[in-house]
């Protein structure tokens, strides 16, 4: 699969976050501003922002930037005064009986918004650095200069200005997103959402680890719906996935999740019961695999409604 970030039409996004890591409630902060399916932009700007959020400018913003980021709403092109709610957010947020985490409790969602920043397919990327950490830093340890370098010569590469202030704080938001500072106080330690999948480990004198293992809070539901996403993402129309691609490849589940061979092998096998014989995975003369079968626009998406409610289980 191509990585994303080298595609010709992809931007370099740096910055929208204020600096603040995505919170606990904040993508059902941005959901509770809909108006049926959509949220007026105005919503973010007009001057009862604050107090519909209860936050300051700056984090409203963020709520905004982050909502942008994870998908939960989207531009439309045919209306350009609001966004359009997603739909498998809107399953997930909704605050009617039957949504499937509406106070944003289930391990299932930070999973998910993980995926959506660093693993999705292009087109609703706002989070250049976090695809590049996940996907690009391949070293078992690296250090914020390290990135900072790195991204400094892509951007450039792709025609982007972005000042060294603005990489910088971009990197140390990202990073304190996945593992707060020990002295951040416990308000602050307690509300990123995606410090509890502990996938970056502080080692200390400013050198960052990823913890690879088998991830046992992250549901086969959301899992499933990756590979299925992954596979997309290079719009092949191939039958069959290699399984070094799925656990090596740009984007792929494997890299994003931190994975190792042996754990994603083994969720790789229940596929075929958990997709309804959809996918399924096969191993030949050593050859590893996964294969697919086609199937029409209403049962692809009866399949990812059922493994959505799987996660949420």
């Amino acid at each position: 699969m191509q990585n994303m970030l080298e595609e010709q039409d992809y931007t370099p996004h740096f910055s929208g976050h204020e600096t603040f890591p995505l919170r606990q409630m904040w993508l059902k902060k941005a959901f509770e501003a809909r108006e049926g399916t959509r949220v007026p932009k105005l919503t973010f700007t007009h001057e009862s922002a604050i107090a519909l959020f209860g936050v300051g400018k700056n984090m409203v913003a963020s709520i905004k930037h982050w909502a942008l980021a994870c998908g939960v709403f989207e531009d439309d092109g045919d209306d350009k005064s609001s966004y359009r709610i997603n739909d498998l957010w809107a399953q997930i947020l909704a605050d009617r009986d039957g949504a499937l985490d509406p106070f944003c409790e289930h391990p299932a969602t930070p999973w998910l918004a993980h995926w959506r920043l660093a693993g999705a397919p292009a087109g609703r990327h706002r989070s250049t650095t976090w695809w590049w950490i996940f996907n690009n830093v391949l070293s078992p340890t690296f250090t914020r200069e390290e990135v900072q370098q790195q991204l400094s010569a892509y951007a450039a590469r792709k025609g982007v200005k972005a000042s060294e202030a603005t990489l910088r704080r971009d990197i140390e938001t990202c990073l304190r997103g996945y593992c707060p500072k020990a002295d951040a106080g416990v308000e602050n330690l307690a509300e990123p959402m995606l410090a509890e999948l502990g996938l970056i480990l502080d080692e200390g004198r400013g050198v960052f680890s990823f913890r690879r293992g088998p991830k046992a809070s992250l549901p086969n539901g959301i899992f499933d719906l990756a590979v299925l996403e992954y596979w997309g993402l290079g719009s092949t129309g191939e039958s069959s996935l290699a399984f070094e691609g799925l656990a090596h490849g740009p984007g792929s589940p494997g890299r994003v999740f931190k994975m190792d061979e042996n754990s994603l092998a083994e969720r790789l096998m229940g596929l075929e019961a958990r997709t309804n014989g959809v996918l399924f995975w096969t191993d030949s003369s050593g050859i590893r695999q996964v294969m697919r079968r086609e199937v029409d626009a209403k049962a692809g998406k009866r399949l990812i409604e059922r493994l959505l409610k799987e996660a949420y289980k």
